[in-house]
């Protein structure tokens, strides 16, 4: 290396994180100008319900990461499953038939596990690639059974369903469209069941029955030949935690088969434990047609998503090739053997203690949600399980949203942040609750006893006493 090059490499390896950070990382789902002029927040551990900074400072994580880490950080035994596996097998195709024994035994749990019906399982890395693959499935199913045209697919308002060059036009939220070309002309959006901004949002039978309404007229407007599947979150996530009246989801599937739709319930944040049951789909009832699955799946600790198909579709896409003919869809890591034993291990924490912990501490958590509605800045409150979301209002009359050119979630998050609480804050004033599983009552009392400190600081900014009503 000649004395040039071993300079530049000296500035390199000279340079803070947060330069490299800023010149090279790009963020997922960020505001890349912004990014550049505030820098990252290093995160440097991990424990429990606890985050570690750069600086040393102990921050309570109230979002599970992204919704991920159900089952807390440094859970040794999740650590161990997965080093094991990756000491005797660390990578297996399943091209050409092979496997290997993780990947096939997890496949079997969740078959187990999920509702009835859904017994066949396609691994991804994540929830984006999930619903993109299940998108692929519907296309061939329809083409197999003879009905070409059934294309169109519908979705909410508000809904989320990842980030794919495909999947985000199913995504209802103008900032996965904006500068994407998104949504497909094949790809459409109804009313989303918000109650606290529906007109009769206090009647859950008036609620149910508007998206019923919704979707029968959307799949007149496009001919119910040309329709092929509804896709829906239990609760939608990313859209601010809105929670449809308990019934909507079996009105839903109800609906779709009446109609001659496939369904799909994507189960990325609401499955393993975050509502409640393992999958939201439990407390109604419902068996879709497919259901996506990721973060929970492996606490977050490894990349894994998968697809669940029913029965009735995989055996029309079989019989529709001759059996020497392959089905052409693929990945490379789908049934990653370290993943699978790291889920594997993760269920197995679940069924032994968390969700039932999980289950207590849902209690406490909407406990602190109605107490906080008596705040002056809050209009709503809402939540199931361990997923939960304040919304701050102007007027708790009027239900007057804040402005989201105004700034609050940036200055909310900072607030959190500084107060040793991670939230999730959403621009039309929206904070998110996803807490781990595994939470205790003085961590869950410590999040709002933050949050609520948050709140008052908020209060007292002049520009936010101002828009008050």
């Amino acid at each position: 290396m000649n004395s040039a090059s071993m300079l530049s490499a000296g500035h390199r390896s000279n340079r803070s994180l947060v330069e490299i950070d800023r010149d090279h990382l790009i963020h997922p789902v960020t505001a890349l100008r912004g990014h550049e002029q505030n820098g990252v927040r290093m995160l440097t551990g991990g424990h429990g319900m606890w985050l570690k900074d750069a600086d040393g400072r102990e921050i309570l994580d109230a979002f599970a990461g992204l919704w991920c880490v159900n089952a807390g950080y440094g859970q040794d035994s999740i650590v161990e499953a997965a080093s094991r596996q990756m000491r005797e097998l660390p990578y297996a195709t399943g091209y050409f038939s092979f496997g290997a024994e993780a990947p096939i035994r997890l496949a079997g749990k969740l078959a187990e596990l999920a509702p009835d019906g859904l017994d066949h399982v396609f691994f991804t890395l994540g929830g984006s690639d999930a619903v993109d693959s299940a998108l692929r499935y519907i296309t061939h199913y329809f083409n197999a059974i003879g009905k070409p045209d059934k294309k169109h697919c519908i979705a909410l308002e508000w809904g989320y369903h990842g980030s794919s060059s495909t999947g985000a036009g199913m995504t209802g939220l103008p900032a996965f469209h904006r500068g994407f070309d998104l949504p497909r002309p094949w790809q459409h959006h109804i009313a989303s069941p918000y109650p606290y901004r529906h007109p009769n949002g206090d009647d859950d039978a008036a609620v149910i029955d508007s998206t019923v309404k919704a979707l029968e007229a959307k799949v007149a407007e496009l001919g119910a030949d040309n329709v092929a599947a509804f896709f829906c979150e239990p609760i939608q996530g990313s859209g601010g935690v809105i929670v449809p009246p308990v019934g909507w989801l079996k009105a839903i599937r109800e609906t779709c088969t009446r109609l001659g739709i496939l369904m799909l319930v994507d189960e990325v944040i609401t499955g393993f434990g975050r509502t409640g049951p393992m999958f939201a789909c439990e407390a109604e009832g419902v068996s879709p047609d497919f259901m996506t699955l990721a973060k929970g799946l492996t606490s977050g600790y490894v990349p894994m998503g998968a697809m669940m198909m029913a029965d009735h579709v995989y055996q029309a896409i079989a019989d529709s090739t001759a059996s020497d003919v392959m089905v052409g869809h693929g990945l490379t890591y789908s049934g990653h053997p370290v993943s699978a034993a790291a889920a594997l291990e993760v269920i197995r924490l679940y069924e032994d203690g968390l969700l039932a912990n999980g289950q207590r501490m849902g209690e406490r958590f909407m406990q602190h949600l109605s107490r906080i509605a008596d705040h002056p800045l809050v209009g709503d409150t809402r939540g199931r399980g361990m997923l939960g979301a304040i919304e701050l209002v102007t007027d708790k009359k009027t239900r007057s949203a804040f402005d989201p050119a105004a700034g609050i979630a940036p200055t909310l998050g900072r607030l959190t942040w500084e107060n040793g609480v991670v939230v999730r804050c959403f621009p039309q004033g929206v904070i998110g609750f996803a807490p781990a599983l595994c939470c205790s009552e003085d961590e869950m009392d410590s999040i709002f006893d933050r949050v609520e400190r948050s709140l008052d600081q908020l209060l007292e900014m002049p520009d936010i006493r101002a828009a008050m009503k």
